[in-house]
């Protein structure tokens, strides 16, 4: 593969970690790549990730993988705060809910794909680990979004993937409150999702259940924990009990 030089002054050392254990994708939301390239190189602008990926397959190396990025900002993961310490970030050129959101190119993710697969090898991240801005700050952020092809990803052997139906399961919202809510919120605090355990479906758990879903059931992410949403959680957690 081949990856275009365009360094970025925004880095410092990782604090705490001996390297990676996080890959998370964005998507720029700007309008062009340039845009994107220069925001991500500028001092001024006090961000940048470690590879861009252009819409062409183009990609653009700007922090050395040794080092920590500034693109998670205020973000959880696995009871971690620290997120720039424990990742590294991939930009993925789009212009996002912003500017006029679009599938993303099949040149664009074979080659999202190929420097991912290279990136978890180098550096043993677990398929968990392989997530998305909004997974780490819900509410925040909402990309790589709803058209991130995640189940393509996973089945090449990127991120993590399950297919499950869950027909016996009422639907739970807010304002429940009760067992089952706070069975959901564990499921969701132990795949790794930052969340208060409360027993009440309020608006920080609406939130976290919408940004689960627009990665792992993005047909609908309306923050209700319908059954199906509650069927693919309780597969994923059995995938961590699997490898425990």
């Amino acid at each position: 593969m081949k990856i275009i030089e365009r360094p970025s002054p925004n880095f410092n050392e990782r604090v705490g970690v001996s390297g990676p254990d996080i890959l998370i994708m964005h998507y720029t939301g700007m309008q062009s790549c340039e845009a994107a390239v220069t925001r991500l190189t500028d001092p001024a602008s006090r961000v940048s990730s470690h590879y861009t990926v252009d819409e062409d397959g183009t990609v653009y190396r700007h922090v050395d993988e040794a080092m920590r990025g500034w693109h998670a900002g205020v973000s959880h993961w696995r009871g971690a705060s620290d997120i720039n310490s424990r990742s590294l970030g991939i930009e993925i050129v789009n212009p996002g809910h912003e500017f006029g959101y679009r599938a993303f190119p099949d040149v664009q993710i074979a080659a999202v794909l190929a420097l991912g697969q290279a990136i978890v090898a180098r550096h043993a991240i677990p398929a968990r680990n392989v997530i998305g801005h909004s997974d780490i700050a819900p509410g925040r952020k909402t990309d790589p979004g709803e058209l991130f092809p995640w189940k393509h990803l996973a089945l090449a052997g990127l991120g993590l993937w399950v297919e499950a139906k869950g027909a016996q399961d009422a639907s739970l919202m807010r304002p429940d409150t009760g067992a089952r809510v706070g069975e959901l919120q564990r499921l969701l605090v132990r795949y790794g999702y930052g969340l208060e355990v409360t027993g009440v479906y309020d608006e920080p758990t609406e939130i976290v259940v919408g940004a689960f879903q627009r990665h792992f059931r993005p047909a609908r992410f309306d923050g209700v924990a319908d059954a199906e949403t509650l069927a693919i959680l309780r597969a994923l957690n059995a995938t961590l009990d699997a490898v425990a």
